[in-house]
């Protein structure tokens, strides 16, 4: 659509000309996010206060403009992506730390910081911000916000919306309102902060977050499991569940995972190995050490190859590292993927990696799998070559059997990469239509015009 000069004069004027460009070079950088779907903005601000952010949705309504907040870019589902042009609001100036509460366990941000620092800065102070997403040393706070980020951790403390307190947001009217409480409880009228934790961007734009904190465990131990078989792991993973045990964190690499970050481990892997858990565990010294040896036993009564306990933080940070470069190493099979976070049922497990292991057969596509097995959610990437059209089409027809399974199995068909625009076709397969119906209309109450990062979750 591309803006006028009057338009692009006061955008200036609020923002500053070094922070406001639609330069067609400057602009790309901003057209795609993970998924490298590229759709160009007619311009991109940098708003640097709650008051700019404020002043430009004023006057988006006014002009009837679309904007399409932006943290890192990171996300995996087109949520960033201006799909219908418009302008993209990029909060990344917006970067600080305002207060850490050690009395009281709570932190107030700005959208931009980026989350590892919120991790380092609050650990300084022996405290705790359980969501940890792969992504964590390049994505945003507030990007989390709109997916409701959630990561390894998620099996024993939740996910992002669990440690969200409140918020400062403004609409897309250029109003600015403030959400939920700085106490333990509130219940004071209906939840707007769980309301727009997850909203991906279509309901406000946040502009500070009150996070909740928790004590910094006082012991981390963190385990390598090997399995010859993928299923056996599955298996591992449902029965260590039921324990009176809940670890940290069980992660699990397939096969093809384990090859393409052999390099970057620490240690050899043993003959024969197909599958690996990461499983960790945190709290009380001695009660973690006795935990990690019923553990220990379980795997092992269930074939464990071996089992590998890091001997130090170091050592353990080597297998982190290794699982959190997956992502980006997997270009190395194929140029193009489709990263799909299904979740199903703990003890579905088993199941969902027979239908992957088909699938597979069935596409004769790689399909690379791995995630946080400690609550179902599975990230199973579906390579392929755009270039080619049959392999193109063969990747999407996978992907609609990895859905239509994960529904059949009773579950959904995203844990924590949001809809954005690549899972809009499939929603209507999870959600009934009355229900769509309602977050329609919560759409048009806070975006009457339909402003604000239009195109996503739904038509």
């Amino acid at each position: 659509m591309g803006f006028s000069g009057s338009i692009y004069r006061q955008l200036q004027q609020i923002s500053g000309k070094q922070n406001l460009t639609r330069e067609r070079e400057e602009c790309l950088c901003y057209a795609y996010d993970a998924t490298g779907t590229c759709f160009l903005p007619d311009a991109v601000i940098f708003p640097g206060s709650e008051k700019e952010v404020s002043l430009i949705l004023k006057l988006a309504s006014t002009e009837n403009f679309i904007v399409v907040p932006r943290g890192a870019g990171s996300g995996m589902t087109g949520g960033s992506v201006p799909v219908n042009g418009g302008l993209v609001l990029v909060t990344t100036r917006m970067n600080q730390i305002l207060d850490i509460d050690e009395n009281n366990f709570i932190a107030r941000v700005q959208p931009g910081v980026i989350v590892s620092d919120i991790h380092n800065r609050v650990e300084e102070k022996d405290l705790f911000y359980p969501p940890d997403p792969s992504s964590s040393s390049v994505c945003t706070i507030g990007g989390n916000i709109g997916e409701c980020a959630g990561g390894p951790r998620a099996v024993k403390y939740g996910v992002t919306r669990d440690y969200v307190l409140g918020l400062r947001a403004v609409l897309p009217s250029g109003k600015v309102i403030q959400t939920g409480v700085r106490t333990a409880k509130g219940v004071a009228g209906y939840d707007l902060t769980r309301l727009i934790v997850g909203s991906e961007g279509t309901l406000a734009v946040v502009t500070e977050i009150t996070l909740k904190l928790l004590p910094k465990p006082q012991t981390v131990k963190t385990m390598a499991v090997f399995f010859d078989s993928m299923q056996k792991a599955a298996e591992t993973v449902s029965h260590t569940m039921r324990q009176a045990v809940v670890p940290r964190c069980i992660e699990y690499l397939d096969d093809a995972s384990l090859h393409l970050v052999e390099s970057s481990l620490s240690f050899a892997l043993p003959e024969g190995v197909k599958a690996l858990l990461i499983i960790e565990l945190d709290g009380d010294g001695d009660k973690v050490e006795k935990d990690a040896k019923n553990i220990q036993n379980l795997c092992f009564s269930h074939d464990a190859l071996e089992v590998m306990i890091a001997k130090d933080q170091a050592e353990a940070q080597k297998l982190w590292n290794a699982r959190k470069a997956l992502s980006p190493v997997m270009y190395k099979i194929a140029t193009n993927k489709m990263n799909e976070d299904i979740v199903v049922p703990i003890d579905k497990i088993p199941d969902m990696v027979r239908v992957t292991q088909e699938i597979q057969k069935t596409s004769g596509l790689k399909v690379v799998s791995f995630g946080h097995a400690g609550d179902g959610n599975i990230h199973c990437n579906i390579m392929y070559h755009k270039a080619d059209k049959d392999e193109f089409e063969r990747a999407e027809k996978a992907v609609d059997d990895l859905f239509a399974a994960t529904l059949k199995l009773g579950g959904t068909i995203t844990g924590e990469h949001g809809v954005g625009m690549t899972k809009v076709k499939y929603l209507p397969q999870e959600i009934g239509g009355t229900q769509i119906e309602l977050m329609k209309g919560i759409k048009r109450v806070f975006d009457p015009q339909n402003i604000l990062n239009p195109g996503k979750i739904f038509h």
